[in-house]
């Protein structure tokens, strides 16, 4: 047994000399309350950790807004028929966008309409009986999402055109496509290089080799002086670069006011000058994009 013992404490050795960084590895982490906590291995010399935080402005690149049409009829099947009829040459209009540019979802919902009393005290209520039903409301919903802002001034007019009952407000959002992802992150890694470059120039010293690039930025997070490997909540104020994506182009149009043409006949989409009518100037708002990046610096 004493033999087996011996071996195996001997083959741990070798393995431990063999293979130092696996022990490090395997080394647990620190316990609240020692007095060294083990630094990582980059910073067994003296080193500098720069966090790069970028932020720009770029202008949204979907928009989405809806509207309801109305209609109402003795039958549920004939104001369901009334209201699909409204917004079917409508939704074939905003279609031949292709769906890269213009999606459009519709929907129909029907509900009655009761007959309606006074109680005793004056107050209006309806009848919720079957046999006490007037009419039914159909409203058909259509929900448009743009893809491609140049053409929302004009999809958004062909809509209002149209005369819905209501229509919901434009609502702006930003999806940034991967190159722009891409140079952000790339920027973020030059802000860290040139607060690392005037740090160390700062301190007397300049920059070495790069020991660590994270474009998380939580390598530069770890409070190893502080006793224990904790994360701060963030790198601090941003470094403003320059702005990107300018979506929509828009030239100015002079016109003399003039009388609005008549609306659309019942199931027709809206014409040329009925959708010059209604257009607005609609212009998608900046959104803030940011990223960080941690570089770690060998100091000569």
């Amino acid at each position: 047994m004493r033999r087996l013992t011996a071996a195996l404490l001997t083959a741990a050795a070798l393995t431990a000399a063999a293979a130092p960084g696996l022990a490090a590895a395997q080394t647990p982490p620190a316990t609240i309350g020692e007095r060294y906590v083990p630094a990582p291995w980059w910073m067994r010399d003296p080193v500098i950790a720069s966090v790069g935080h970028v932020r720009t402005e770029v202008a949204a690149n979907r928009a989405n807004f809806g509207a309801t049409f109305l209609a109402i009829d003795r039958s549920a099947a004939d104001a369901s028929r009334k209201a699909a009829d409204q917004v079917r040459a409508l939704s074939q209009a905003l279609a031949a966008y292709g769906v890269d540019k213009v999606r459009v979802e519709t929907s129909l919902t029907t509900r009655p309409l009761y007959d309606q009393y006074r109680d005793e005290n004056g107050v209006l209520r309806d009848n919720a009986r079957a046999d006490q039903i007037e009419r039914y409301q159909a409203n058909a919903n259509v929900s448009v999402t743009i893809r491609d802002v140049s053409v929302l001034e004009r999809v958004y007019a062909t809509v209002i055109a149209a005369q819905p009952t209501s229509a919901s407000a434009v609502s702006f959002n930003l999806e940034p496509d991967n190159s722009t992802k891409t140079w952000l992150q790339g920027e973020a890694v030059k802000d860290a290089a040139r607060r690392a470059r005037e740090a160390a120039s700062n301190a007397g010293t300049s920059l070495g080799g790069v020991r660590v690039i994270d474009p998380t930025g939580r390598a530069c997070e770890t409070d190893v002086l502080a006793g224990w490997p904790s994360y701060s909540s963030g790198p601090g104020l941003a470094t403003n670069v320059d702005e990107i994506a300018v979506t929509g182009s828009r030239m100015e149009r002079g016109f003399a006011p003039s009388a609005p043409p008549p609306p659309p006949a019942p199931g027709a989409a809206p014409s040329e000058a009925q959708i010059e009518a209604a257009r607005l100037a609609l212009q998608p708002p900046l959104r803030e994009l940011t990223d960080r990046a941690c570089v770690v610096y060998g100091l000569n």
